[in-house]
């Protein structure tokens, strides 16, 4: 059986591993106030170009959403996403349990457009009620999105202009962020992005890491006392230093992007398998994310073959899987794969 559930079913890449186990017996302070951690947040910060920016390790990528956005908000605030965005729809509410509402807008393969966001927020000022709704305060966006597919330049330019001018605060999962930077196709760079949001992360757990997620925020975005909100919720690490080892390997000579571009690589040559053997794309494949359209006959034939993801029912009885390359995807496996879809 060949399996293509996710992009996090494999342990951690090898370089990782070894550095783990040749600082295992160090004896370091915790709560990544290590000389590991504060060696990958440097690194991290000068890969994004900032002078300015608080980096903050935590250990998973719902936790890094619940943890930043319950920081950024007050109360009576809420979060704008995507009607399809991972924190509306894969996370289990775990936004709304820190008490913030997550409104959403139209989605647009898996993006959120800034005409709509501008319209939701005008909405909202414009309403003589507005005291008794929730505020919109930060706008949250995944690249890659939910869908695989890729925010163009002009369009996070067009999301940042948008959220500047409203005072609105941009946000950016970057759970597979490695595998939207590896795809070239956008101009989007580490840079780029860190100069138009907010805050963001850098998303260890899918692309190379055993755990972890890198938070970069400009300075003076996140409030006071967030390492003491992080302890709050339960999100701290004691050996923090775990996390600061595995993202100061990542960020070592390129790490990070060259195993991004292997998943691509392997995403692209099933692509054009998957191409060449007749099956329908439900959207155009642009990173390590790829969904198909299939029947019911495909769909059992498939599951004799391999392992995959289920992702939506479609009506005439056809449903969408997807398909997941990984930073650990073996040439092989894709082969045999390839060679068996006509089967």
């Amino acid at each position: 059986m060949l399996h293509f559930d996710s992009d996090y079913m494999e342990g951690a890449h090898p370089d990782v591993l070894r550095r783990l186990v040749e600082t295992n017996m160090e004896q370091t302070t915790g709560y990544g106030d290590d000389v590991h951690s504060r060696e990958a947040r440097r690194k991290i910060a000068e890969a994004c170009g900032l002078d300015d920016a608080e980096v903050h390790l935590l250990v998973g990528g719902t936790q890094t959403n619940a943890v930043v956005l319950g920081a950024l908000l007050r109360p009576w605030e809420g979060v704008v996403a995507a009607e399809t965005g991972h924190i509306a729809v894969h996370e289990a509410g775990a936004i709304e349990a820190t008490g913030h509402k997550v409104l959403t807008v139209p989605s647009h393969a898996g993006k959120v457009a800034a005409g709509d966001v501008e319209a939701l927020f005008d909405d909202w000022a414009g309403d003589a009620n507005r005291e008794h709704e929730v505020r919109p305060v930060v706008v949250y966006v995944s690249q890659p999105t939910e869908w695989g597919t890729l925010y163009t330049l002009d369009e996070l330019r067009g999301l940042s202009e948008v959220c500047r001018r409203k005072g609105l605060l941009l946000y950016v999962d970057g759970a597979r962020l490695g595998y939207g930077l590896a795809a070239d196709t956008t101009g989007v760079t580490l840079p780029v992005l860190a100069g138009l949001c907010d805050a963001f992360y850098v998303g260890g757990t899918k692309v190379g890491a055993l755990c972890g997620e890198a938070v970069v925020a400009h300075r003076g975005v996140l409030p006071d006392g967030f390492f003491s909100y992080v302890k709050r919720q339960g999100a701290l690490l004691a050996k923090g230093r775990l996390l600061g080892v595995q993202f100061d390997a990542l960020f070592t000579d390129d790490l990070y992007l060259r195993i991004s571009r292997h998943a691509i690589d392997m995403a692209r040559r099933l692509a054009r398998g998957l191409t060449a053997a007749g099956y329908e794309f439900h959207i155009p494949a642009e990173t390590n994310q790829l969904f198909l359209a299939v029947d019911e006959a495909t769909l059992e034939r498939l599951s004799r073959i391999a392992t995959f993801g289920f992702w939506q029912r479609l009506p005439g009885g056809r449903t969408v899987i997807r398909f997941a390359t990984s930073w650990a995807t073996r040439r092989e496996d894709v082969d045999e794969l390839i060679a068996c879809l006509g089967r």
